[in-house]
């Protein structure tokens, strides 16, 4: 997707996994909301009721999205809540049990996990990670093997490296006591991924063409949830506080449009990752991460640069990229999931190129020709 910024030159945006444009449809449902269902949803009279249409019909559309039954989807600001709500839930004051996870999750799965070691709740088992960028199913039996665990949480789709995560394998693992709690952020929308596999999973609206601010956590029916917050009595006691209509309005279109041909849209997308990917090989990029992947994400190392250094490089010639998860921006660490699938030097280079339904053979082409160019000043 081509961009302009404050009235300057054409931009190409290859940063689609740390967020998304939103779509037309989706600023046309959030704009008609915001003039006919401003009202507080929690409200009786009509006005509240009709921000309350909006809200209920964005629930209905995240269960129709999943599979699931809108009564157990809780609207949560994001992928970020949604999933600090399914594991703290899991692990409430007071409790024991081994949750199982691995480093190449989301920063609010592996900083949660690690909040809920030092609490004394969970007794975190790290898997281990395959270099391909995949969780390794025989340690997850292993890990079974030695005790019982409470949950494991693996994401569906990895947001550095669109590693498709083996959901069902693992999934066939589990006893019924454990549970499974996927972080779909990444996934729906983009891939066809078994849903019904997970007890709990995560949505957020921005990485799928809706607004930022807006997610949710869908649940297994009778599913029991620990709140975060205390408050009001809004989403049954359990996200206290104003749900927002006109987020929500755009919600329900995201999640319509990701349902009714989202996958179908970006499996278009991996010819152009593909030439992509072919063309910075060839410049003497290693690619980070093979096997089964999303098609539309590239994550890559160049020796001679740094990943901030090439980021900022390519930021100058008009270029979107990334050098590790958005919500790990500004830090000096390299990518922690890169090191753990292929050392520390190899994060350090790394950049992450994602495509979205939007974007063009021409601009792809336009990218490459500005990766040559930069690349060749460290040459």
């Amino acid at each position: 997707m081509t961009t302009s910024a404050n009235g300057g030159s054409a931009r190409v945006y290859l940063d689609w996994n740390a967020t998304t444009p939103p779509s037309d449809e989706v600023l046309a449902a959030m704009q008609s909301a915001a003039k006919d269902a401003w009202g507080n949803p929690a409200s009786v009279h009509g006005d509240g009721r009709r921000a309350r249409a909006r809200i209920e019909a964005a629930r209905e559309a995240t269960a129709a999205l999943v599979g699931a039954d809108a009564r157990d989807v809780v609207l949560t600001s994001g992928g970020t809540e949604a999933n600090n709500l399914a594991l703290r839930s899991a692990f409430p004051e007071g409790s024991k049990g081994r949750l199982l996870t691995s480093r190449l999750e989301h920063p609010s799965i592996v900083r949660l996990a690690e909040a809920l070691a030092a609490e004394g709740r969970a007794e975190v088992v790290w898997l281990r990670v395959l270099a391909s960028g995949h969780v390794d199913v025989d340690d997850v039996r292993a890990a079974l093997a030695i005790g019982p665990a409470r949950l494991v949480a693996v994401q569906a789709v990895n947001h550095e490296t669109g590693a498709v995560q083996p959901l069902e394998a693992i999934a066939a693992l589990l006893p019924p006591e454990t549970d499974l709690h996927v972080d779909a952020v990444q996934a729906l929308g983009k891939v066809r991924f078994p849903a019904k596999v997970a007890t709990t999973m995560s949505v957020a609206a921005h990485k799928m063409r809706g607004p930022k601010g807006i997610g949710a956590l869908v649940t297994r029916p009778c599913a029991k949830l620990v709140p975060l917050l205390f408050g009001g009595a809004q989403e049954r006691g359990l996200r206290p506080g104003t749900v927002d209509p006109v987020g929500a309005a755009g919600l329900e279109a995201a999640a319509n449009s990701a349902r009714a041909s989202g996958p179908v849209r970006y499996a278009g997308v991996a010819a152009l990752r593909d030439e992509l990917e072919g063309a910075l090989v060839r410049e003497g990029g290693q690619v980070n991460g093979s096997g089964e992947r999303a098609p539309h994400v590239l994550n890559v190392s160049f020796s001679t640069w740094r990943g901030p250094e090439l980021v900022a490089a390519l930021d100058l010639e008009g270029v979107s990229v990334s050098s590790g998860s958005a919500c790990s921006a500004g830090t000096a660490e390299p990518s922690p999931v890169i090191e753990a699938m292929l050392g520390r030097e190899r994060a350090r280079a790394a950049i992450r190129l994602s495509l979205g339904d939007a974007t063009t053979a021409a601009e792809v082409a336009r990218v490459i020709a500005i990766m040559r160019r930069v690349l060749a000043r460290a040459a």
